[in-house]
């Protein structure tokens, strides 16, 4: 075979090889989108039923009888709210730590490698280590167990997005401030973390996307309450959880607003995706 004829083979071979890869690419995005439109339909067709307005101002009833989800939505919010306060208070210090104090050294590594370690860890485990560490020794569950255990999965999301940030911003805004005699922690505080804003809401906000729908660690924390509470120390009503027993029930009326509140979980996670690409065009295009 003629040298031609030889980097002729090879570039058939390379067209062939691409057009199979691309292929398998375009099957597999096909696939993930008719799951996710099945995924779906299904809450709609199912939950949009016991969509109304009695479904944010009644709490859950007994069987048989008429209701909403209003001690469970509030519930929720008031254990994301929490857990968010906790998770943004050490994200943001610990991210900020790691991008302008830590130096990369041998600590900086490890606590880079503990926080890599719970962005994967399984959720269910962070509720058992809360379990032991507060409600084992507090005798009982409570929505601060509940939102200390959603803090631990949203702090190290926040930490993520803050140091990557950090690192992003020009040196020059550093060296500005050092050289009007600012403090580091004025200049992080002033100039840093305002430039910087964006890029950590946007980690604020997929963390509270990531916590909001979280069954695992609440079943070990807060639990549940079939009434409508705001007390911290005592097991709170959320949204998981009641959708996770509803779900499981043989009772007709509970199952349509266990979709319901499926549903509703799934269009505020919906929401905050589309505020996070919002924001990130803006930041790639001011």
């Amino acid at each position: 075979m003629t040298r031609d004829g030889m980097i002729l083979g090879r570039s058939g071979r390379r067209r062939l090889y691409n057009g199979v890869f691309v292929t398998v690419c375009a099957l597999a995005t096909v696939v993930a989108l008719v799951v996710l439109a099945a995924i779906l339909i299904s809450l709609f067709r199912n939950g949009i039923g016991a969509f109304g307005f009695r479904l944010f101002t009644e709490d859950t009833p007994p069987p048989g009888g008429a209701g909403g989800l209003r001690n469970a939505i509030l519930g929720s919010v008031t254990l994301c709210a929490a857990a968010m306060i906790l998770g943004i208070a050490v994200g943001m210090l610990a991210g900020t730590w790691l991008a302008e104090y830590s130096r990369e050294g041998r600590y900086a590594r490890t606590v880079r490698f503990i926080n890599d370690v719970l962005l994967s860890a399984p959720s269910i485990l962070i509720g058992l280590f809360v379990y032991i560490i507060a409600v084992r020794p507090l005798h009982g569950f409570s929505a601060f167990a509940g939102s200390l255990a959603l803090a631990l999965i949203a702090a190290p999301i926040v930490t993520r997005a803050t140091e990557d940030v950090l690192r992003l911003q020009p040196r020059a805004l550093r060296e500005a401030g050092v050289g009007l005699g600012t403090p580091h922690w004025v200049i992080i505080r002033r100039i840093l973390w305002r430039t910087a804003a964006g890029g950590i809401v946007t980690g604020a906000l997929l963390a509270f996307a990531r916590i909001s729908g979280e069954t695992a660690p609440l079943l070990f924390t807060a639990l549940n309450n079939q009434f409508f509470s705001v007390n911290l120390l005592r097991p709170v009503a959320n949204l998981p959880v009641t959708i996770f027993n509803f779900a499981l029930s043989p009772y007709e009326d509970w199952q349509h607003l266990a979709w319901a509140g499926a549903l509703l979980i799934a269009l505020t996670v919906l929401a905050i995706n589309l505020v996070v690409r919002i924001l990130a065009t803006r930041a790639k295009h001011p």
